[in-house]
């Protein structure tokens, strides 16, 4: 019985397990799987523009009480702080002296209408010439006069309010001396129902405004352009609605703003003199708006708004905008973004530009009326 030797086996073994071996090596690794992404679709919308501007309330009228003859005071009569009514009388001056005064005209007047009536019957029989019935004919004229001039300061004696409204504190108290054409007013009353709140708008918003309307960006908002709406200084929104009255016809230097007058139902007095308010004013409407949430929109270095869309080959691509101000959640879009994007918002962090990715609906997005919301601040 004869062996065969086992190295030529062993040598074989060897080569096939270093030829698997190097097989396995050449094999490429499996790529990894494109990273998910949520995104928006972009439609164009009807979009409301509505400009906000801070403003102050003032008084529909003011008046102020001042004394139209001398004398002492006897009485005030009225409640401080109250409403008063046009015609009420709010003080008495002493009335005596005029009294006195109007009395002796009236006696002077009867003196010299007597007289005069002589004298007509005199000088048709040529009994007195001509220039002497024409002298007491202007003492007549004169005494009447002085009688209507007696009685109007009489009247004046009583202050009377000359509007109605509310009427603030007294200067003046009883047996203090006034004086016509003093310039401290007696009192001051405020008309507040309605009321004026005077706006200010940049002339620079202004001149953008026309050119988006000039350009068709922009269209008219229609009736309702001269309608505001007002919120008040602890952040609620004022029952009543307002219209817009009237711009000034020139521009601030100091400050660079027009001012834009509203008048506002206030039948309550919530709204008074002085108060800080904002208004809200429809200044037109973009039939096709770009509105973008806020959770596709960041930052970069520059501080410039930037957006990830992804295009028809499933790729990242980088987005500069130009986002002009908030609308609720979302962005108002004038340059950057098209209809028919689509707007990555979930995912941003696993992507970068050039990418594929796969595409899916975003589930991050809150519901949002574009129709309702306000336009709350400025962009980029």
């Amino acid at each position: 019985m004869s062996l065969k030797p086992a190295f030529p086996t062993l040598v074989l073994a060897a080569a096939l397990v270093t030829l698997l071996s190097a097989c396995k090596q050449e094999q490429p690794a499996p790529k990894p799987a494109p990273p998910k992404v949520g995104v928006i679709t972009l439609q164009p919308q009807a979009f409301t523009l509505t400009a906000e501007l801070p403003g102050r309330t003032t008084a529909y009228r003011i008046a102020e009480v001042r004394p139209q003859v001398n004398g002492i005071i006897l009485q005030r009569l009225f409640t401080e702080g109250r409403e008063v009514k046009a015609g009420q009388q709010l003080y008495q001056i002493d009335p005596a002296l005029y009294a006195a005064t109007l009395k002796s005209a009236e006696a002077t007047l009867q003196s010299s209408k007597s007289l005069a009536d002589r004298y007509q019957l005199l000088v048709d029989e040529q009994a007195v010439s001509r220039q002497e019935f024409d002298e007491a004919r202007a003492k007549q004229l004169q005494a009447e006069a002085a009688v209507q001039s007696a009685s109007i300061n009489l009247r004046y004696t009583k202050v009377l309010a000359p509007i109605s409204g509310r009427i603030g504190r007294s200067t003046v108290s009883e047996g203090a001396l006034v004086s016509n054409g003093q310039t401290e007013a007696m009192a001051v009353i405020q008309q507040l129902d309605p009321i004026y709140i005077d706006l200010t708008q940049s002339s620079m918003e202004i001149l953008k405004l026309r050119n988006d309307l000039a350009s068709g960006r922009l269209q008219k908002a229609g009736n309702n352009a001269a309608k505001v709406k007002l919120v008040l200084e602890d952040g609620s929104e004022y029952a009543e609605v307002g219209n817009l009255e009237f711009s000034e016809v020139s521009v601030d230097p100091g400050t660079g703003s027009v001012t834009l007058r509203a008048v506002f139902p206030n039948p309550k007095h919530d709204l008074l003199p002085g108060m800080f308010v904002h208004a809200q004013l429809q200044a037109g409407v973009s039939a096709k708006a770009i509105l973008a949430p806020q959770q596709g929109v960041t930052r970069n270095l520059k501080g410039q708004p930037t957006a990830l869309v992804v295009n028809k080959d499933n790729q990242v691509e980088l987005r500069e905008l130009h986002a002009e101000r908030t609308v609720g959640n979302q962005w108002l879009i004038n340059q950057g973004l098209n209809a028919g994007d689509r707007l990555i918002t979930e995912g941003l962090q696993f992507v970068k530009p050039g990418i594929q990715v796969t595409v899916s609906e975003a589930s991050n997005l809150a519901p949002s009326n574009p129709a309702a919301a306000q336009a709350t601040g400025k962009g980029e």
